[in-house]
């Protein structure tokens, strides 16, 4: 068994690929600059959970995207959002303000292409259940009706491995203490810098999640 893996290397995406790892006897990790604002820092942590590993990386660029604009990729200001917000109303409306039109879809399709291209079994991605409530392309409806498209878009027919779309963040960490996922390289802030800024959406998750499995946070200590 071989795969395809889409690293951020963000929390979800790095757990995602130690499980892969452990699982298949080859892996081929992509990493996507899209000129989002923590491009810089997510290329260099994906390249540094690959090379710790030993595993081969591709930096695929999409520098079209960025005439998207939006939060992520433009220059607007990030959404606002509370810790005890995150499982509110408030939270839909944020994730349309950091959302990245169709970007999972275009991810997933062009490592459909690597996959067949190369003949990899699946393509792994660190959906979750959390990130489902508020991003549609992060639903497991999402991934079966993706699984049925590459049944009549490729000839070899991979399959979407998404080991944690039925988790939420706090459950994605205990497993990737569990299966020794590099969690200090990685990085789950919205923006660049030497520190993770600690009040985005995905940082804010990402604390509430170590301090609900009573932890300290390897990211954020050895930023």
């Amino acid at each position: 068994m071989n795969s395809i893996i889409l690293l951020s290397a963000g929390l979800d995406s790095t757990v995602a690929f130690k499980h892969a790892y452990d699982q298949c006897r080859e892996v081929l990790c992509l990493t996507f600059d899209y000129g989002q604002q923590a491009a810089a820092k997510e290329i260099w942590s994906a390249a540094r959970i690959c090379d710790r590993f030993g595993v081969p990386h591709e930096v695929i660029e999409l520098p079209w995207i960025r005439r998207f604009g939006g939060a992520l990729t433009g220059t607007s200001e990030l959404p606002q959002i509370k810790e005890h917000e995150l499982d509110s109303e408030k939270a839909v409306e944020t994730a349309r303000g950091v959302w990245v039109p169709a970007r999972n879809l275009i991810f997933m399709a062009i490592a459909a292409g690597y996959a067949e291209n190369y003949d990899y079994d699946f393509i792994t991605v660190g959906l979750d259940f959390e990130e489902a409530r508020t991003f549609p392309d992060n639903t497991h409806e999402f991934v079966q009706r993706f699984d049925r498209v590459l049944e009549y878009g490729t000839f070899n027919h991979p399959r979407v491995n998404a080991p944690l779309i039925r988790m939420n963040k706090a459950e994605i960490v205990r497993l990737g203490i569990l299966n020794g996922a590099p969690l200090e390289l990685s990085w789950s802030c919205y923006r660049s810098g030497d520190l993770p800024c600690g009040v985005c959406e995905s940082c804010l998750r990402r604390a509430r999640a170590f301090e609900e499995v009573g932890v300290e946070d390897p990211g954020v200590a050895g930023a």
